[in-house]
């Protein structure tokens, strides 16, 4: 199952994505009689109970039924699967071959910093670029979207946390990050934060141990990799995380990003500009593409 949050009409709703098509879900409980939230961050929030009703729905709904609450994709705006999340974790160094290109060790624990939800931005929006930033970079991940309340969660019960997954950029101001030595201020600028364009359901992922991922850069092809190069899997995050803080619906998880950042490239580093068109595309999850603009 794969969900988008979008505007269409000037109205903000979220639904199913089939094809080049969007089921309006809260339009077709309504025709339905079967109640479901008017957002998606409550939707993800009923957890199992949530994706039991939308199966039902889809099951007992005729096709004209679906007809008429059903979208274009062409007619709406696909915007940021969450809007606010509690917590934007992220972790560094967490592929083998990132790690290896920035000639740094292997960690043994997860590296853990934030990002504010200020930074969010959906699907074809622009990201940002101030002008005193000329070191801006991309990275792709694969983020989990955490579906019910945990801490102190064990790996082997981790996978019944997630919600399910997106494509994320964590988009970096290099020359900033490495001046301050630790990263929050780097990449917490406003757009610093792409999600999208879906959040793929856990149950349909596939396995997320072994997802390719990749970043063009004007079609370039800049990051490929696997998702099977992560120093901690996707459970094994929300085991270390949990331990420190407590996890919520909603909750933004990204889990590090694999070799083919800008900055290590060689012979030199190939930087965003702006009118830059980057698209991250994460394996059974679709193509997340920004453009780069000049800011103040």
């Amino acid at each position: 199952m794969r969900l988008v949050r979008y505007r269409h009409s000037g109205v903000e709703s979220y639904g199913l994505l089939i094809d080049d098509e969007i089921i309006s879900l809260p339009t077709l409980e309504g025709a339905l009689k079967t109640p479901l939230p008017s957002t998606i961050e409550e939707f993800i929030g009923l957890g199992e109970e949530g994706m039991r009703t939308v199966k039902q729905l889809m099951l007992d709904s005729t096709k004209t039924e679906k007809r008429k609450v059903t979208i274009k994709i062409g007619d709406a705006t696909f915007l940021a699967p969450v809007s606010s999340p509690p917590k934007i974790i992220c972790l560094g160094l967490n592929y083998r071959d990132h790690a290896e290109e920035s000639g740094a060790g292997i960690p043994d624990e997860p590296i853990i910093f934030m990002k504010p939800r200020t930074a969010i931005i959906g699907p074809d929006e622009p990201i940002i670029r101030p002008s005193f930033v000329k070191e801006l970079d991309y990275e792709a991940e694969l983020a989990i979207i955490i579906g019910k309340k945990g801490r102190n969660i064990p790996v082997w019960e981790a996978k019944k946390y997630i919600f399910g997954y997106t494509a994320f950029n964590d988009v970096s101001a290099r020359e900033i990050q490495f001046k301050d030595r630790q990263w929050t201020r780097g990449k917490s600028f406003d757009t610093f934060a792409p999600m999208g364009p879906c959040i793929t359901t856990a149950d349909q992922i596939g396995n997320p141990s072994n997802l390719n991922i990749r970043t063009r850069v004007n079609g370039e092809l800049r990051q490929n990799s696997s998702t099977k190069n992560m120093v901690f899997n996707v459970y094994e995050v929300i085991h270390h995380i949990s331990r420190v803080m407590t996890l919520e619906p909603c909750d933004v998880i990204a889990t590090g990003t694999p070799a083919g950042v800008a900055v290590f490239m060689k012979p030199e580093p190939k930087f965003l500009s702006p009118g830059d068109l980057v698209e991250v595309e994460i394996e059974n999850i679709g193509t997340l593409r920004n453009k780069v603009a000049e800011g103040l």
